[in-house]
């Protein structure tokens, strides 16, 4: 390779270098955490693509091109949550652990996807009220498959005559409810503690992990009725 043409190839791939570094991060992953923000604080319907085109300081031209609608970016959102928690709730599920430490597992991986997603909780609470009108059918499957996990490591448990037999569906209710609810009260729990309210602020992730984690257990194993 002649002088000259190291030359060229050099200053070429310099320009490259640097142009690739001056890029800002992945505007569809922008747009993903932006949307997620806006959605938990305003829900669908009071969520613009203006709006979330401001937050990821991008084009609102963006939405169109990464996901073609907003509904379509909300599903994205959906999908990326629900399927979260439904990866660790089958690990959970297939873990080589008596079914008590199975329950204990399905608990944390709730909490942990909910404190790993600020948006989740509010987004969720907002779906409930909605009826569901948003969910597709792939966020569907992951919420059955998340109920699915549960209700595998409830039969485990009653073959083991270690639990009572229980619909899957209100034991995770008692887990979910009390979960999601701690973590989309952070501001109001601080107003009540300021309020006077004994505890309010002062409650821990770990004391409502493991609050969570022995009424779920003592549903199951028959000590409550």
């Amino acid at each position: 390779m002649s002088s000259l043409v190291l030359t060229i190839w050099l200053v070429s791939l310099t320009k490259r270098l640097v142009r690739r570094a001056a890029q800002p991060p992945d505007s569809r992953d922008r747009l993903l955490a932006a949307a997620a923000a806006r959605f938990a604080a305003g829900g669908f319907a009071g969520t613009s693509v203006d709006a979330i085109a401001a937050a990821a300081r991008v084009n609102k031209a963006m939405i169109y091109y990464h996901f073609g609608s907003k509904a379509a970016l909300y599903r994205e959102i959906l999908r990326d949550m629900f399927g979260a928690v439904a990866v660790r709730a089958r690990a959970a599920a297939a873990s080589a652990v008596p079914p008590e430490d199975k329950i204990r597992a399905f608990v944390e991986a709730i909490a942990f996807e909910a404190d790993a997603r600020p948006h989740f909780p509010p987004i969720w609470f907002r779906e409930i009220a909605e009826e569901g009108r948003h969910l597709d059918a792939a966020t569907v499957r992951n919420i059955a498959s998340v109920v699915t996990a549960l209700e595998a490591i409830i039969k485990e448990g009653v073959s083991a005559r270690r639990f009572r037999p229980m619909n899957p569906v209100l034991v995770h209710a008692g887990i979910i409810g009390p979960l999601l609810l701690y973590f989309a009260s952070g501001r109001m729990r601080q107003r009540l503690g300021r309020g006077g309210v004994t505890g309010a602020s002062r409650l821990r992730r770990e004391e409502i992990v493991a609050h969570v984690q022995r009424v779920a257990l003592a549903m199951l194993e028959g000590r409550q009725s």
